[in-house]
Parts: C-alpha cells; structure tokens; sequence
C-alpha cells in the first residue's frame, strides 16, 4: 500500500545528532574522560582484590542484608564464575554496573523528587520516560558510538539513559503515596519543606525508592550486555564472541555467569526493600 505521503523523521535526527557532535564536543570529551576514569577507578580497585577475598565479602554482605540462603547462593554462585575462568570480565561488568547505576540514580531520584513536587514538570517527564523505555536498547548505541566513539564509556552512557526511568517513576509514585494525614501532622509541627522531604517522605516512600533502585541495577546489567557489541567488554563480551565464532559452550558459559550475577544484585537490593519495611 502506497503511503498517502512520505515524511521521514531520520534525517532531521541525523541532523541535530551531527549538529550537537560539531558543536559541543567539548562536553562530551569531558563526560567521557569522567566516565572513563571512573569505571578504570572502579574496576581496578575491584581486580586488586583477590577473587576469592571478594566472593567471601559478597557472601558476607549477602548474609547481613538478606538470609543465609542467599549468602550460601552467593559464595557457591561466584566461586562458579571464578572456576569458569570468568572473574576479570565479571568485574569489567560488575564496574560498568555500578558506575552506570550510579549516575542513573544520581539524575534519577533528584528528578522523581521533583516531578513528585511539580504536576507540569511530572506531565512533561511521563512521555520523555515512555519514550525512554520503550525505544528499543540497541538503538541506543547509535547516538552514543557517534558521540563517544567506542569502547566502555559509550556502553554507560547508554546504560544510564535505559535503566533511568524506573526509579524516576517509583520515586516519584512513593512521594506521592506517602499519606495525607502524615503530611499534614508534618505541617502543623511548623515542618520546612526540606523537612517535610527528608524527615517525613522520603523515610516512608523509601521502600518503594529502593524497588526502583532495585528495576534500575537489573535493567543496567541487561544493557551492560547489549553494548558488548559497542566495544565494553565484560561478560557481554564472551556471550558475544560465542555467537561471532559458533562456541556454544563459551556463550553459555557467558549466560550463566550473567545470570548468577543478576540474581546476587537482584537479591542483595531487594533484601535491602525489605529491611526498611
């Protein structure tokens, strides 16, 4: 069927992306340098830990944050990545995990919080974080190889932009959930507003803060692996490598460490959740 009329919206994308690479490339040489550094920062400190010292403190953390099933799962769980050969790469993920999810809530919760306080900022934010989530995550390395080249930093960045929107929303649903009555108690004490935020909402709303946190550490893994094809490294890496060169084996070696690595984060935040109930 032929279209009534044709109108492409690539163009004028490729377009404004060249016109921001042209234009502002010092910026993005200064977000690169700091996202660079702070991943190597990261996973050096990680790599200069013996594996085995830091298998016994996940499963420590583990057992002090959730239950001795989730501790044993850990230690068992991590000495299986290390006997796989697979330590070095799991830290390559672990480091751009924890740098993408870091800055993901840095921007994030500020931005719940605002969007709790404001109704015009929350109509605006709503279809920029539909957008968000629903844009498919391979086309975000689009944007960022152009504007990071390739390697790990471009890899965070658009880590950071998927895993973002779950715990703006949640944080902003927690705010906004936080009960009438206990508000107004809080104003009637003569409470300030920075007050009323960090001594009043955001201790009540903190549990349904910590599941956003929790969407946002699982959704930067599953990104963490996507943007191996972008030059990060890490697990994604291995999983990609068994697709390139038809090793089963190695690619389901790759799987199975990401998965053991989900399910210790997913465990370990989601405990956190629950202790704060």
């Amino acid at each position: 069927m032929e279209p009534l009329f044709v109108f492409h919206i690539g163009p004028a994308f490729d377009t404004f992306v060249n016109w921001l690479k042209d234009n502002f490339e010092p910026f993005f040489d200064a977000i690169k340098t700091i996202l660079d550094t702070g991943i190597t920062g990261i996973e050096s400190a990680l790599m200069f830990i013996p594996g085995i010292v830091l298998i016994i403190l996940f499963a420590l953390l583990a057992w002090k944050v959730a239950s001795k099933g989730v501790a044993i799962f850990t230690f068992l769980g991590l000495l299986l990545i290390n006997g796989m050969e697979l330590w070095p790469e799991t830290m390559e993920t672990l480091a751009l995990v924890i740098t993408s999810a870091l800055i993901a809530l840095i921007l994030g919760i500020p931005l719940g919080i605002l969007a709790s306080r404001n109704k015009t900022f929350d109509r605006i934010m709503r279809p920029v974080l539909d957008f968000m989530q629903t844009m498919p995550a391979f086309v975000y390395l689009i944007p960022a190889v152009l504007f990071f080249s390739l390697g790990k930093v471009p890899g965070a960045v658009a880590t950071i932009i998927f895993s973002m929107p779950p715990v703006v929303r949640l944080t902003n649903l927690a705010i906004r959930q936080v009960p009438t009555d206990v508000v107004e108690a809080a104003k009637s004490f003569g409470s300030t507003s920075n007050q009323m935020l960090f001594k009043v909402e955001l201790p009540i709303a903190l549990p349904t803060i910590l599941a956003g946190i929790n969407q946002t550490i699982m959704l930067a893994l599953s990104m963490v692996v996507i943007s191996a094809m972008i030059g990060s490294g890490g697990l994604g890496r291995m999983v990609l490598k068994g697709i390139q060169e038809y090793r089963i084996g190695l690619g389901f070696e790759g799987g199975v460490a990401v998965v053991i690595l989900a399910m210790v984060l997913d465990r370990i935040t989601q405990a956190l959740g629950d202790t704060s109930n």
